[in-house]
């Protein structure tokens, strides 16, 4: 009997139908700045249930590496609306939490604060596993979800040449990887400004930072800051350099930069809303375009639209720089990229 019932056990087998796993739900990932002050009501104007994660930025360590002081942060630069306490920042985890949002924290920052140890410092073999071991307790101690590495730059750059990027990054990785909780970079995809092809694999998303192609000071006079091309190039540049798509999470820009006789520098999404009207929502540049001209570059409905639907098919969602430039209701941008990037996910 023993091979009859092997045979008709095989049979069972062979007609049970395969169901196929459901595609992951692409990740929208927010980051909520400190230095425009108190976060926890800005938790009141973000719609909760479009994001998935929230980067609380940006924490840096004090020069002895040191994350907490007493009741406060050591270093979470507030810009003037003094130390930020350690109540605070636990009270907006809770709030996402109740929501089913993941939180991380945001390491560096494209300007390091005068309060912050020097990173290349601080992570320097004799220095690295005390920084590490303060970042991993303060995760414990709140509950956080992960850690975000957002080293730019001139700091990437210095913290790589000297060969500490990579070891500090296994480090940490080794022991959110214990937690089961997340590691994460930001990086811009230009020389001098691109994390290092070794940590890549320590990274559960990396966030590519595809937008200010020009500003300010820098960049070719009448090009636009955030373009889909940019962005397509970039996924490339990323896929080039061992990125896997379940890794690959592209950045789009709440905000845009002003030329010429617009007020000049840096314009959040509402802010041009506000002044500009609703017209703003359907274009991506006030005024015309061009070297010597009077513009306002940055991203509309549409293009985010599109550029979600990129991310939908190449990679495993989208950050957005920041959360608080958003205007709630039918112009805003987060809608847009939450319908069109789970148009055809749920």
């Amino acid at each position: 009997m023993k091979p009859l019932i092997a045979l008709i056990a095989s049979a069972a087998l062979i007609a049970t139908p395969v169901v196929a796993k459901p595609a992951p739900k692409p990740v929208i990932i927010g980051y909520l700045p400190a230095f425009k002050g108190p976060m926890l009501p800005y938790m009141d104007t973000i719609d909760l249930t479009k994001v998935t994660h929230i980067n609380l930025s940006f924490v840096n360590p004090d020069p002895q590496g040191l994350i907490v002081n007493g009741d406060l942060m050591a270093c979470m630069d507030t810009e003037g609306h003094g130390a930020l306490p350690v109540a605070d920042v636990q009270a907006v985890i809770d709030r996402a939490h109740i929501a089913g949002v993941k939180v991380l924290i945001s390491l560096g920052g494209g300007i390091i604060p005068k309060c912050s140890g020097e990173w290349p410092t601080l992570l320097r073999q004799e220095n690295r596993a005390v920084t590490v071991a303060n970042l991993i307790k303060f995760l414990d101690d709140t509950g956080l979800d992960g850690i975000d590495v957002d080293l730019e730059w001139d700091v990437l750059t210095a913290i790589d040449k000297a060969g500490e990027y990579t070891p500090f990054v296994q480090a940490l990785s080794a022991e959110l990887k214990k937690r089961g909780k997340l590691l994460t970079c930001a990086t811009a995809s230009a020389e001098g400004g691109m994390v290092p092809v070794s940590s890549v694999p320590y990274f559960d998303y990396v966030n590519i930072m595809s937008y200010d192609a020009v500003g300010p000071s820098w960049g070719t006079p009448g090009d636009e800051h955030a373009t889909l091309d940019m962005a397509k190039h970039d996924i490339a540049v990323w896929q080039a350099r061992g990125v896997k798509k379940s890794q690959l999470v592209l950045g789009v820009p709440f905000y845009g930069h002003a030329f010429g006789s617009y007020k000049l520098g840096f314009h959040d999404y509402k802010g041009l809303l506000a002044e500009y009207g609703d017209t703003v929502a359907e274009s991506d540049i006030l005024g015309k375009a061009c070297a010597g001209c009077d513009y306002v570059t940055y991203n509309g409905r549409p293009t985010i639209r599109l550029k979600a639907e990129l991310a939908r098919q190449s990679g495993a969602g989208v950050m957005i720089w920041e959360l608080t430039a958003d205007q709630p209701g039918s112009n805003s941008l987060l809608d847009a990229l939450h319908d069109s990037l789970n148009s055809t996910a749920e």
